[in-house]
């Protein structure tokens, strides 16, 4: 956030004006925890090991398919305190902040009920970044797979 000298933060918009979100495509998303605790697991050995919420919001991305069966489900990855993903839209469905959406949505219900808790667990809005081509994609899939070495 930006703050401006004597008034609230404004937030940065993140967003490519002017591009449409729900054209086909692939987009790689960031989605983090309020405050960043590490609600979803350690890393040991250049490996996250999951805890039980870590396991339901990965779960609750296995879903989503079954939700948007037009949505392709790319790379994962669960962090300690965030997730990576690719999603790949089709012709007609679904927007990206609908997919988002849907998904931080399901998986906070699902944490939440896990650790009996009550409360936000994402962070408003997600990081992401349209996908430009094959290269992209692939280096995009490299770091997603490579993340937990880099923690």
């Amino acid at each position: 956030m930006n703050v401006q000298q004597g008034r609230l933060p404004v937030r940065r918009r993140l967003r490519l004006a002017g591009f449409d979100y729900g054209r086909p495509g692939a987009y790689f998303i960031t989605v983090c925890t309020l405050g960043g605790p590490a609600l979803f697991g350690v890393i040991r050995d250049d490996r996250v090991i999951e805890s039980a919420a870590g396991a339901v919001v990965r779960a609750a991305w296995n879903d989503l398919s079954r939700r948007f069966p037009d949505v392709e489900l790319d790379a994962f990855v669960v962090m300690p305190d965030h997730v990576h993903c690719v999603i790949v839209l089709a012709e007609n469905g679904p927007a990206l902040g609908e997919v988002v959406g849907a998904f931080k949505s399901l998986a906070a219900r699902a944490v939440n009920r896990t650790l009996k808790r009550r409360g936000a667990l994402w962070q408003r809005g997600y990081y992401e970044h349209i996908v430009r081509n094959e290269d992209d994609l692939n280096h995009i899939r490299r770091y997603i797979a490579t993340n937990p070495a880099y923690s």
